[in-house]
């Protein structure tokens, strides 16, 4: 397993790092049979350490985890608990689908796009161009899942969104967390 531990205009001592891959093999051992990489970002907020954890299994799932105290082994510790509860729930899931996946998740690539908020001026008044104004272009990827697994990963992201590939039929799919706190999914090829 590959460790990348870095910090944000903070110096990362050998000790720290250390203690990281060893807390970190120790999770990972238990909850995750065979990791790939693990990446850790410390930084700083005003009095407060910051720690980040991304962990990518060989599943093609990511897990992250996001921790912070005043001292930064405490930063650490409360993210690598964070990151074990995540990879805990990920693992009781699976063996409660009885499933294990032969291959690793494939991804597609797609364009992403961020577009300036509009505005706020008068409101009765029309705009010049119904175009939108794209401030940012990037290159994401799109991983081809079953429904479970999209919501297991959007879950392990912490995300509100997920854009997956359909394996079952290949179309493009969305699950979402709603409002009222359950799971919406889009599933347009089986809109009819």
């Amino acid at each position: 397993m590959r460790y990348q531990i870095s910090g944000k205009q903070i110096d990362i001592g050998t000790s720290l790092q250390s203690h990281v891959q060893d807390g970190l093999g120790l999770v990972m051992e238990k909850y995750a049979q065979r990791p790939t990489d693990v990446i850790v970002v410390f930084s700083r907020v005003a009095h407060t350490f910051v720690c980040e954890a991304t962990a990518h299994l060989s599943t093609g799932l990511t897990a992250q985890a996001k921790g912070s105290a005043s001292e930064i082994y405490a930063a650490f510790d409360s993210c690598s608990e964070k990151l074990e509860k995540q990879l805990r729930r990920y693992k009781r899931r699976l063996k409660d689908h009885h499933r294990e996946r032969a291959e690793p998740v494939e991804f597609g690539g797609a364009s992403s796009y961020i577009v300036a908020a509009a505005a706020e001026e008068d409101e009765d008044a029309e705009p010049a161009t119904r175009q939108p104004f794209i401030i940012a272009e990037m290159e994401t990827r799109i991983p081809s899942l079953s429904a479970g697994e999209a919501v297991m990963q959007m879950e392990l992201a912490e995300a509100a969104v997920l854009v997956f590939r359909n394996e079952r039929h290949g179309g493009v799919n969305v699950v979402y967390r709603r409002e009222d706190g359950n799971i919406g999914w889009i599933d347009p090829v089986h809109a009819d």
